[in-house]
């Protein structure tokens, strides 16, 4: 089962220590820095806005990264986030239509989803799947790695594009689940594994790409990845000041270097 290979890997993941990938943190109740929900894609592009926004106004944020599923889920049982950023805005439509949200939010970027695979792969970094299409037929698959589709919502355009090249079934017994996106490239890139289905995002970071290589899959295999940030209804100064700082020039020139483009853009 793809969930038992998932546990399996997960010990050696987290062994690869402080490596460049953002890992899920709790938040806590307390009175400091307002705490962010934050997709796990934007690991590299929200720590770095992060960290010029404090540097800019002398406030800081503390970030929880995860799967937005989880997220939303956490936000319904009372968790003390001020500000949610999803990887697939109907999670904040949702919560914005039960009550948990000031607004609709506003949409900050539109994700991308590409084939990783670390250095020394049997597969080569093709968008279209074709390479790992004739792996699979010569049986040189041991693990594919990708986000749990059940929550996350990069492991859900993950299972769409396999499905649209027609390899769903044939991938599933190789698989390793990731509770994030973040937790998948771990996997695809820890040797473990063949390759995987990440963030673009996560790829396009220099200490990711360093690692390995990879391919944009086609928009047009998968639903959009349309991710939007919100405020909730517990939001103070502190956490509107960071959400109105998301929207202005110097950060969405970082959210573009990371591959969150707008329509407009």
């Amino acid at each position: 089962m793809p969930t038992r290979r998932a546990f399996a890997l997960c010990a050696a993941a987290l062994a690869l220590g402080a490596g460049p990938f953002g890992t899920p943190q709790p938040a806590i109740a307390q009175s400091g820095p307002p705490v962010i929900a934050a997709a796990a894609d934007l690991s590299f592009a929200i720590e770095e806005i992060a960290a010029r926004f404090k540097a800019e106004t002398g406030t800081g944020v503390r970030l929880s990264l995860g799967s937005t599923g989880n997220f939303a889920r956490q936000i319904r049982e009372g968790a003390p986030f001020q500000m949610f950023m999803a990887a697939d805005e109907q999670f904040v439509t949702d919560l914005h239509r039960d009550g948990f949200t000031r607004d609709a939010g506003t949409l900050y970027g539109i994700g991308r989803i590409v084939v990783m695979v670390p250095e020394g792969s049997t597969l080569v970094a093709d968008g279209t799947l074709d390479s790992l299409r004739v792996a699979l037929e010569a049986g040189q698959i041991t693990r594919f790695a990708i986000a749990n589709p059940e929550h996350a919502p990069y492991g859900q355009r993950a299972e769409e594009a396999l499905r649209h090249a027609g390899l769903w079934d044939r991938v599933q017994p190789h698989l390793v689940l990731g509770e994030n996106v973040s937790q998948a490239a771990q996997f695809a890139l820890s040797g473990n594994a063949e390759g995987g289905i990440i963030a673009a995002s996560l790829a396009l970071a220099p200490g990711v790409a360093a690692r390995g290589s990879h391919d944009l899959i086609p928009e047009d295999w998968h639903a959009p990845l349309r991710q939007r940030m919100v405020l909730l209804n517990s939001a103070g100064p502190e956490a509107e000041a960071f959400y109105a700082y998301l929207q202005t020039p110097p950060a969405r020139a970082i959210m573009a270097r990371y591959g969150f483009t707008l329509p407009q853009e």
